[in-house]
């Protein structure tokens, strides 16, 4: 479960990272990553 879990975020870390143009879009990207981490983990 674990290992679908973080193959899911790394995906989509990457996929977020790949669309953002700025350091500021990182940021969104990234703080959207933890959301999403927070929200499988509950």
């Amino acid at each position: 479960m674990k290992s679908k879990l973080v193959l899911l975020i790394s995906a989509f870390s990457l996929a977020s990272l790949t669309a953002c143009n700025t350091i500021q879009g990182v940021g969104r990207d990234i703080e959207r990553a933890g959301q999403e981490l927070e929200e499988a983990i509950d």
